[in-house]
């Protein structure tokens, strides 16, 4: 059973993820696609190394591509992250992409309590 999050770990993805949604933002809708992508959530690991930013692409049908442009510009957004972060963090952790399906998932299940 993993521990539960310490307060300098929910601080630090508070601020990664109120910084990757204005970053994601700053590059609009035609940067992905004209999908609109959605920080969801932000997990960083307790060395502060790592953070897994999960993201709600719509229309979830460009899942898959907008995920294929996160991958490729990790780098990119990392660096940008860095000029935002870089005073209150001593490393800028590693950025990780997941898509976050809770959405799909709850309409899936609203479809089904419909039948």
């Amino acid at each position: 059973m993993d521990k539960a999050p310490s307060t300098r770990q929910l601080k630090v993805a508070r601020e990664i993820q109120k910084d990757m949604a204005e970053i994601l933002r700053s590059k609009g809708m035609a940067a992905f696609q004209g999908a609109m992508v959605t920080v969801s959530e932000v997990r960083v690991s307790p060395d502060l190394a790592v953070a897994k930013v999960y993201v709600s692409i719509f229309p979830s049908d460009k899942g898959a591509a907008v995920m294929d442009i996160l991958q490729e510009n990790v780098r990119t957004y990392r660096g940008e992250l860095g000029h935002r972060v870089g005073r209150q963090l001593r490393i800028v952790p590693e950025l990780a992409f997941y898509l976050d399906t809770t959405l799909d998932y709850a309409e899936h299940i609203d479809q089904l309590l419909k039948m």
